[in-house]
């Protein structure tokens, strides 16, 4: 540690290396102001001792148009039970049904009075290059697209609503499932709450299924801190930062904790033992080291706050279940995490 800086950058030295972070107090009156510990005997009470790491081939998002789609947008998770009587060959009677659907329930709710007369299209399809294995299921694409038909055809239609299906896991989870069912348990949502609503009706209607929001735990947030910020990376430019809420408050208040990304990994590098594999150990560590340095420096114990947002150069996770993923070639993984998330919920 170098006690020499000041202000609110500080230095801390990995294997004889700099690391500079960047410490920011911001008031957000959106987050959360409840308590969760952070203390070595709880924070890991609900979470598998060790977790490994998937290996499969990189995707790329510029060779394939789906992938590019699912980069970069703001996701909301959810958790879904298996589909009953769901079936791959009936995707374009699906999204027929699920347009009669919603048009007929704007109309019932006189949603569209004040607004021109708009046109819903509904279009289901697969999205091939998710599957890595033979037995996985294969993932689904949900997206509505509008048109208002005063406009003319130049104009086109517009996506305004989106989402996706997918079980990103291994293979022994379908071996549970009975038959008649399908499990894609991990459903990403991007678009207008109204819409949600009314897809996600459908959806239970239709397969005697349960959708409910993915919330991430700060257990799990720091799981992904440490795996996403040790990611190896073509290129590194956006720095790992973590957002902490502040408990009992005059008003919300949180804490902005910003890491170099070559500096974190150094860090991680120096922990993980295993190259396939990452220990409940490791990770507690890790975050040790970040608080451990936080509180030297500005007398604060993070463990006495909440993590609430992890930011990497990989994604981009919040504990309201908003995650927003930036690399194609470690998508995967992103996707194995989180699909094991939302297993783990409905089990």
């Amino acid at each position: 540690m170098d006690s020499s800086c000041s202000g609110s950058r500080r230095m801390m030295s990995v294997k004889g290396k700099a690391i500079d972070h960047g410490v920011n107090f911001t008031n957000n009156a959106h987050l959360s102001r409840g308590v969760m510990s952070f203390r070595r005997d709880n924070l890991f009470g609900q979470i598998p001792a060790k977790r490994i790491i998937p290996q499969i081939p990189h995707l790329q998002a510029k060779g394939d148009p789906q992938i590019g789609f699912l980069l970069s947008k703001q996701w909301t998770l959810y958790s879904v039970t298996p589909l009953y009587k769901f079936s791959y060959e009936q995707l374009q009677s699906y999204s027929r049904q699920l347009s009669i659907f919603i048009v007929a329930e704007k109309q019932r709710k006189f949603v569209m009075e004040a607004e021109p007369d708009l046109a819903y299209k509904v279009t289901f399809s697969s999205l091939s290059a998710l599957k890595m294995t033979e037995h996985e299921q294969e993932s689904v694409l949900i997206q509505i697209t509008q048109r208002s038909k005063v406009t003319t055809k130049d104009e086109g239609e517009k996506v305004v609503w989106a989402g996706w299906f997918c079980c990103t896991y291994r293979d022994d989870i379908l071996e549970t499932v009975m038959e008649d069912f399908t499990y894609l348990p991990l459903f990403f949502v991007y678009g207008a709450k109204g819409l949600s609503d009314l897809v996600e009706t459908w959806l239970q209607q239709m397969f005697d299924c349960c959708c409910s929001p993915l919330q991430i735990s700060p257990i799990s947030l720091s799981w992904m801190a440490a795996m996403w910020s040790g990611c190896s990376m073509d290129s590194r430019t956006a720095e790992t930062e973590l957002t902490f809420s502040v408990p009992y408050t005059a008003y919300p208040l949180d804490i902005s904790y910003s890491i170099n990304p070559e500096d974190i990994k150094t860090l991680w590098d120096s922990i993980q033992r295993k190259e396939r594999e990452v220990c409940q150990e490791e990770v507690e560590l890790f975050m040790e080291c970040l608080y451990n340095h936080f509180h030297r420096h500005f007398k604060i114990y993070l463990s006495a706050t909440r993590l609430v947002k992890v930011s990497t150069p990989v994604a981009c996770a919040h504990s309201t279940g908003k995650i927003k993923i930036f690399q194609a070639q470690h998508l995967i993984r992103v996707l194995f995490l989180l699909t094991e998330l939302a297993v783990l919920k409905i089990q």
